[in-house]
């Protein structure tokens, strides 16, 4: 099968399609990493709302993704940036969100970002303040029987001096939560307005402040993802966690060898690129389990191009790649975004998107891929 695709000058050539689809792999229910797949919401393609409003969105597609990741045995890391948190789904959307995915699936594990993003910085003029939003969201996640993942907070960027003023609302907010949480280093390479966090822009700083609320709070903490795209600090962060604290990569550039570990230890997963991948995760830490590292790493090496140009500066526009690759693969019928985030890349970012997840074996049905690649090449002119 063959399509014409524009070159970098716009030239249209044939490329012709390679991939084998990649098999339906359930991990076991005690697999050899856990891992949460950062889940996407679908827009209502047919609102009359405006894109910059209130976030209209289709909530049986939404929820159908959710289904197929579950049953792929994959965690459902919920109501986070890849669902376009504080980008477009605002806080009483993403608890509507947490309260429909848990009432769907009960039984699944999902953890449920827990943020203060229905502040507004500008305005924030204390940490009480931040506590007390935080509080707000971490009661009303508990009271629908959600998990906890503590989202980093833009208003605590605003008002924090120093890195006790870390210490003290994230002792405060933990005290609060009933069920162990997981903790979230988001680097301002996904959100500027996080540029700082934990009170300096010297990574080595922030360490020893993170390091010592892990330290101080450590019954109450399940792990910390990490997300800064640079492998040498997750893994100098990994090695110096409290014995039972788990590093869970936010690495969407480095998963696999982060994943896979080293003689010192390991990281599991929650991933926005296990999103567009979950096919991929779900048979490589299948297989990993099994003892087959070469099959793991066989499986998910080749998507690192891929994922590494998803989420390409400016990285805040990731999702873009991610639901742009759910439509072609059929979970939903347009590629129309929350906010209108569908415009937020140019025309050789989809297909080279299209390219590469061809020869990675992620097009689920390469035919029905080809025919939406040539819809969207018609829309631009091609």
């Amino acid at each position: 099968m063959k399509i014409a695709l524009p070159d970098e000058t716009g030239r249209m050539t044939d490329y012709v399609l390679t991939g084998t689809p990649l098999p339906h792999t359930v991990l076991p229910r005690d697999p050899a990493r856990i891992v949460y797949s950062a889940a996407h919401v679908v827009a209502d393609p047919f609102s009359a709302a405006d894109p910059s409003g209130q976030a209209a969105v289709d909530w049986e597609k939404t929820l159908e993704f959710r289904r197929y990741l579950a049953g792929l045995g994959l965690g459902i890391a919920e109501a986070m940036d890849t669902a376009q948190r504080g980008m477009g789904m605002d806080w009483p959307r993403s608890l509507e969100l947490i309260r429909r995915t848990r009432a769907e699936l009960p039984d699944a594990l999902i953890g449920n970002g827990c943020g203060t993003d229905h502040l507004d910085p500008a305005h924030v003029t204390s940490v009480d303040q931040v506590i007390g939003a935080y509080m707000e969201q971490v009661e009303a996640i508990q009271a629908v029987g959600g998990r906890l993942i503590l989202m980093a907070s833009r208003a605590l960027v605003q008002v924090a001096k120093s890195g006790r003023d870390y210490e003290r609302v994230y002792r405060t907010v933990l005290a609060g939560c009933e069920q162990k949480v997981i903790l979230h280093w988001l680097g301002e390479m996904f959100d500027p307005a996080l540029d700082g966090y934990w009170g300096s822009r010297d990574f080595d700083v922030a360490l020893e402040t993170v390091l010592a609320i892990i330290e101080e709070n450590r019954a109450r903490i399940d792990g910390i993802k990490i997300s800064l795209l640079d492998k040498e600090k997750e893994i100098i962060l990994r090695r110096r966690l409290p014995e039972g604290v788990r590093m869970y990569t936010g690495d969407d550039f480095n998963y696999p060898e982060l994943i896979a570990g080293d003689g010192q230890g390991f990281s599991h997963a929650l991933l926005g690129i296990f999103d567009p991948l979950a096919a991929a995760a779900s048979y490589a830490v299948a297989k990993l389990g099994e003892g087959d590292v070469a099959a793991f790493h066989a499986a998910l090496d080749p998507t690192v191009p891929l994922a590494r140009l998803i989420f390409r500066a400016p990285t805040r526009f990731y999702k873009t790649g991610v639901v742009f690759l759910a439509w072609l693969n059929g979970f939903q019928d347009h590629f129309i975004m929350v906010n209108g985030a569908q415009a937020m890349r140019p025309l050789p970012y989809f297909t080279g998107i299209f390219r590469l997840a061809d020869g990675c074996g992620l097009l689920r049905d390469p035919e029905r891929a080809a025919s939406r690649m040539k819809s969207l090449l018609a829309l631009y002119g091609a």
